[in-house]
């Protein structure tokens, strides 16, 4: 069966990089990733898009996009945003998260990897 025609169990999933580094590393837990995670999750659950076929908010260890850090990841469109802070979740949130829209301005660079 093709992947296409299986329903997503959530319409979108948002993975936040908390990956944290040893010895000073460069690492998204060092730009207030934990932050930035519990504020998606706050304002998902606030707004009820959360839950089975709408949208969940997970934790992920290193997505490997240190050099955009800090990131976070919205599937299924595999959107990569970097963020700075607080406000760039929020609008995260309203634009992508509740009306399908791209917030271009904070999309990590695609050639940035580690």
């Amino acid at each position: 069966m093709s992947t296409d025609t299986v329903p997503s169990y959530y319409e979108r999933h948002v993975f936040f990089c908390l990956n944290q580094r040893p010895a000073g590393e460069s690492c998204c837990a060092n730009h207030q990733a934990e932050a930035a995670f519990e504020r998606c999750k706050s304002l998902v659950k606030a707004a009820g898009l959360a839950g089975p076929g709408k949208v969940r908010v997970n934790r992920a260890g290193c997505l490997d996009r240190c050099a955009g850090g800090p990131v976070a990841v919205v599937y299924p469109e595999a959107v990569w945003y970097s963020y700075v802070d607080v406000s760039d979740i929020d609008e995260i949130v309203e634009s992508h998260l509740k009306k399908g829209q791209v917030v271009e301005r904070l999309l990590t660079p695609p050639h940035l990897g580690r």
